[in-house]
Parts: C-alpha cells; sequence; structure tokens
C-alpha cells in the first residue's frame, strides 16, 4: 500500500536508540527523508548510517533538548538543509526511577524540560513549515504513566499526563491547518530505560531479574512485552492516509495491560 510518504521529512526525537530509533527506521522504509537528533554522538551515527545503508537522506544532529538554545538551533538547522520538516514525532525522555520521598525539584524540572516542555516547544517551531503546506504529522510518544500509577516512575507520570492533555489541545488549534497531532501511549517496551525500572524493582523486592520480567510479562494480556517495532507501527499508523482524519487522541499499545476505560 502506498502511504503517500516518499520524500517528505520526518524529525524524530531521541531516534537513536529504542523507540525512536524503530521509529525513525520504520519511517524511512516508506521512502520518507529523516532527521534524528539525541545526546549520544556513538548511538545517533549509529543509527544515522543504518538509515543511509537503505538509500534514504539522513541528517542526524546531536542536541539536548532540555536546553531552548539546542531546540532552536536544531529545527533551524534540519529545516534548512531537510527543505521542510512534513512529519514531528517528539519521543525524547528521561527516567528516574525513584520513589516520591527520593525525588528532588531539579529532578522533576529536569524531566518536564526533557519531555513536556521540548515537546512543545518543538512542535511550536515545526508547526510553521507545516501549516504553510496545510499538511503535517504530530506524533507524541508519551508512556502508560499518563494513565496508570507507577510508585517508581512519578516524574513520567506527571510528564506524560501533560502530553497527553498537550496532544488535545493543540489538536484543536493545528486542525485548521490540516495537521493532525496525536499521542502514543506504550506499555513495558523493551528499552533500556525499561530495564532500569526492572532492575530497581529487582532490588527493593530482592527476586532475580528474570522474575521481575516474567511478572511483569504476566500482567500482559497479550503476554508478552511490547516491542520498538510495535510503538513505530502506530506512529506509522497516525501518519498514513488511513488517519486522516484522526487527530487529539491518544492510543495505548500496551499488549492490553492498562484497565483505565477512556470515553
Amino acid at each position: 500500500m502506498d502511504f503517500q510518504l516518499t520524500d517528505k521529512v520526518a524529525l524524530v526525537t531521541g531516534g537513536s536508540r529504542g523507540i525512536g530509533r524503530a521509529v525513525a527506521l520504520l519511517l524511512a522504509e516508506q521512502g520518507m527523508h529523516i532527521i534524528i537528533c539525541a545526546r549520544t554522538r556513538e548511538s545517533l551515527d549509529r543509527t544515522a548510517r543504518d538509515i543511509s545503508d537503505m538509500g534514504v537522506t539522513c541528517h542526524a544532529y546531536q542536541a539536548d533538548v532540555s536546553r531552548v538554545e539546542d531546540i532552536d538551533q536544531l529545527v533551524r538547522r534540519a529545516a534548512d538543509e531537510a527543505g521542510s520538516i512534513d512529519v514531528l514525532v517528539n519521543n525524547a525522555v528521561t527516567s528516574t526511577s525513584a520513589r516520591f520521598d527520593e525525588l528532588t525539584d531539579d529532578q522533576f524540572q529536569y524531566h518536564i524540560d526533557v519531555k513536556l516542555m521540548a515537546y512543545i516547544r518543538i512542535a511550536r517551531l515545526v508547526f510553521p513549515y507545516m501549516k504553510e503546506k496545510s499538511w503535517g504529522r504530530i506524533v507524541n510518544i508519551g508512556g502508560m504513566t499518563a494513565r496508570v500509577v507507577a510508585p517508581l516512575r512519578m516524574t513520567n507520570g506527571v510528564v506524560n499526563a501533560g502530553v497527553a492533555n498537550f496532544t488535545k489541545q493543540f489538536s484543536g488549534y493545528a486542525a485548521a491547518s490540516k495537521v493532525t497531532v496525536n499521542c502514543v501511549h506504550p506499555g513495558y517496551t523493551t528499552t533500556e530505560r525499561v530495564q532500569q525500572i526492572f532492575q530497581r524493582e529487582a532490588k527493593e523486592t530482592g527476586d532475580d531479574l528474570a522474575t521481575v520480567v516474567a511478572r511483569r510479562t504476566a500482567d500482559i494480556p497479550l503476554g508478552k512485552l511490547v516491542q520498538p517495532d510495535d510503538i513505530a507501527a502506530a506512529a506509522l499508523f497516525f501518519c498514513t492516509p488511513m488517519a486522516q482524519m484522526i487527530t487529539g487522541q491518544c492510543i495505548a499499545v500496551d499488549g492490553g495491560s492498562g484497565t483505565s476505560i477512556s470515553y
């Protein structure tokens, strides 16, 4: 099926590893020109090479999206070199696996800056390019802690709830310019960040890591952890013609583990 994405330009933040890497690779398979950013040069270059090996143009920028100046430079350089930005996948994230009494103001603020404020700031800068063409897709990646309580992931919960709210609020504004804005909530996904959460749980419970993983997997009705490619597929869907009338929505890709009912 032709998803009508060939030669369009996608910017994926946090695009060097895990979910961001999977999204960038899948969009590249559709013939899109790819822009990725991340804080770590080594993984950034590795992913850029893998995309370039597919015969797709890839621009890779080292950036810390908690810094306003880095965001400004990232979007300006990306748009200048790629010509425009048609798709934005906001995926950058940080995580502190800790309980409430262990968390400082600085840790809360840093997570807000890396995720919620970065998503808002990048969307603000990218939106004019989409508005000019009367076409654009913005996909925000915000974990399931937007919907569920997780004692070791309170900072995640605060910012992911904000991401969900921003998605809905901004979608109404962007709709007049034919730009859709949606959100994907990953469940437990096989990434380095989730591995750290499992390791902290193992330390607290005294169980070995395999036992923790098995327990968490047992809580998932479909019987396995989510893979980064599963999240990438949902992000791609929101960019395709099949989703042209879907905006302001948050979809959970969690194997059925979420128990909340959203109307």
